[in-house]
């Protein structure tokens, strides 16, 4: 058993600022990366030792002033205000260890954070193969202040099969910890203070987007450098923003792209089968790797083709607005160095693809999610029943007609909850395999995540949503023939990339897409929560919990809605 710390600690995020007020694990923002092997049990005590109360200024304004996309609070100028309460919250910490197959008492749910002078108490069985998980904070309502003042840390397995590649490693294997921060200003001087500050834009009617902010720290520091021999190496990135997408490209000094140099070897779950490139640039993608909050990508660089050159990792995403774009920089030595490294074919020999009716049980259960805008504007998630009698009338209804039969198969489905204490909908026999069908009827994207195990996506598909956010309803059922000009307007199927095939827990969905993704829930027992993984949208109401428990205790639990989502 080890214990882990929270305290507050100053922390220089750039050699020229002074220094920021941090809430940290075991004083170290990110917090110190954990290393086990696969199937040893770890217990560890996070002991909440903060002292005060949140190290973080939280204000909100127009969006026409695109408050989030520069430094200092500008409480000077109109419709900026303080957002009430965030100063007075204290420390109330709850630590989940994303990725993990735990039972649900060790999970972190969010109801269950402590207050300092108090210690949570766990155990990880690890029993999963080699893979790259996260810790963080994940306490009710408040998770996007929490990690916004510095609880998040890497959490590594290793086991035999990665053994066995002889991939870089010691100082060659690096994690990269992405998160972006803003920063306050001297009201007098304009010069940045280390103050941390949460500065948002709040729309016409109220709804506030997502924190982004225009420094970008990696591993803890605004624009690193990194000295390199010329050799390959290994980065386990992450990326622990609350709501900022990364699209990832290598560039030389003369800002063209390097991406041949990158190979993608693992995702969120593990090792892939085989290496795979970044995405190529096309007409709809800037080309380069796309990185949602809390995904986490296994990289290889192979520096020997930079002898004496710099190199720059930056992000190409093209809503990053006037942003600074790049996050850091490689200075590859310019000497001859010895590499025993040889990039393999092949990755993981225990990778198996998922299949319908082949490597996928034929006896599986089937969950049902909806992604969409209500009727104020802002994101919610719904999980839903499927409904076996004629449309009730009234809101929360989705109809679609389903392109996996044949022929296509009309479902109508019902709202269960759309908050995180409404009734729960969702329970799994423990050990079953599960697909979970996600559609996203409008709005931004959302990186979803799952609790307690992995899962492999089966398909993406994109369709033309029907849903009217004033009824909360589909208009006509989704795929069915459009009455305006009489045509079909089916699901189409969009190819996945290669990494996509690998095991994940964090999933990017964008409007107009089903995406659907299987597992198995053998990890653990109890309830655990699902959630988009935009912390600002977690919190704000897009998390849901979902329960698994024994079959043999399953048949006495008397719960709404009756039962299981089975297959069809």
């Amino acid at each position: 058993m080890i214990t882990i710390p929270m305290v507050t600690k100053e922390q220089r995020l750039h050699s020229q600022l002074p220094p920021t007020k941090l809430w940290t694990y075991a004083g170290e923002f990110p917090g110190p990366t954990i290393e086990v092997r696969s199937g040893k049990r770890l217990r560890i005590s996070w002991e909440n030792e903060i002292e005060g109360k949140i190290p973080l200024v939280a204000v909100q304004g127009p969006v026409r002033s695109n408050p989030s996309g520069k430094p200092g609070r500008e409480l000077d100028q109109p419709g900026y205000k303080i957002i009430d309460g965030v100063a007075d919250l204290p420390a109330w910490t709850v630590v989940h260890l994303h990725g993990a197959r735990v039972n649900a008492s060790s999970d972190g749910w969010a109801h269950n954070a402590h207050l300092a002078g108090t210690a949570q108490l766990t155990e990880y069985g690890n029993v999963q193969q080699a893979m790259p998980l996260w810790y963080h904070d994940h306490a009710m309502a408040i998770t996007r202040f929490n990690v916004h003042t510095g609880l998040a840390g890497m959490y590594l397995v290793r086991d035999d099969e990665e053994d066995e590649l002889d991939l870089p490693d010691g100082d060659r294997e690096i994690p990269l910890i992405i998160a972006d921060r803003n920063l306050d200003t001297d009201p007098v001087t304009g010069r940045l203070t280390g103050q941390l500050l949460y500065k948002v834009a709040e729309l016409d009617g109220g709804v506030l987007l997502p924190f982004t902010g225009p420094f970008t720290t990696v591993n803890g520091v605004i624009w690193p450098h990194l000295d390199v021999d010329a050799r390959w190496y290994r980065f386990r990135l992450l990326n622990a923003s609350n709501s900022r997408f990364y699209t990832l490209n290598l560039v030389d000094e003369n800002g063209a792209p390097q991406n041949d140099a990158v190979r993608l070897i693992g995702t969120d779950g593990g090792l892939l089968p085989a290496p795979a490139p970044l995405p190529a640039k096309t007409a709809t993608h800037p080309g380069g790797l796309t990185v949602a909050p809390a995904e986490r990508f296994d990289l290889l660089i192979d520096f020997s083709r930079f002898k004496g050159k710099k190199l720059r990792l930056t992000n190409l995403d093209p809503n990053l607005g006037k942003v600074e774009p790049d996050l850091m920089q490689f200075r590859v030595d310019n000497r001859n160095r010895h590499d025993s490294f040889k990039l393999p074919e092949k990755l993981s020999k225990s990778y198996v693809r998922l299949k319908h009716g082949d490597t996928l049980p034929e006896d599986h259960d089937h969950v049902w999610i909806a992604l969409l805008l209500n009727r104020s504007g802002h994101p919610e998630m719904w999980d839903l029943e499927e409904l076996t009698t004629p449309d009730p009338g009234g809101d929360g209804i989705i109809q679609l007609l389903d392109p996996t039969t044949n022929p296509p198969k009309p479902r109508t489905f019902r709202r269960i909850g759309k908050l995180f204490d409404d009734t729960t909908g969702i329970f799994i026999n423990h050990d079953r395999w599960a697909v979970w069908n996600i559609l996203h009827l409008g709005g931004p994207a959302h990186p979803i995540h799952l609790h307690l195990t992995e899962f492999q996506a089966l398909f993406r598909k994109h369709f033309t949503s029907t849903f009217d956010s004033a009824t909360e309803r589909t208009k006509r059922p989704i795929g069915s023939v459009d009455p305006q000009t009489g045509k079909p307007d089916p699901f189409v199927d969009v190819p996945l990339e290669k990494y996509e095939e690998g095991w994940k827990d964090t999933f990017i969905v964008k409007a107009g897409e089903w995406v659907s993704v299987a597992g198995n829930f053998g990890g653990g027992t109890g309830e655990f929560m699902y959630h988009c993984h935009i912390l600002d949208h977690e919190d704000e109401g897009m998390m849901r919990p979902f329960v698994v428990h024994p079959p043999e205790v399953a048949k006495f639990h008397v719960h709404p809605g009756g039962g299981h989502h089975h297959g069809g």
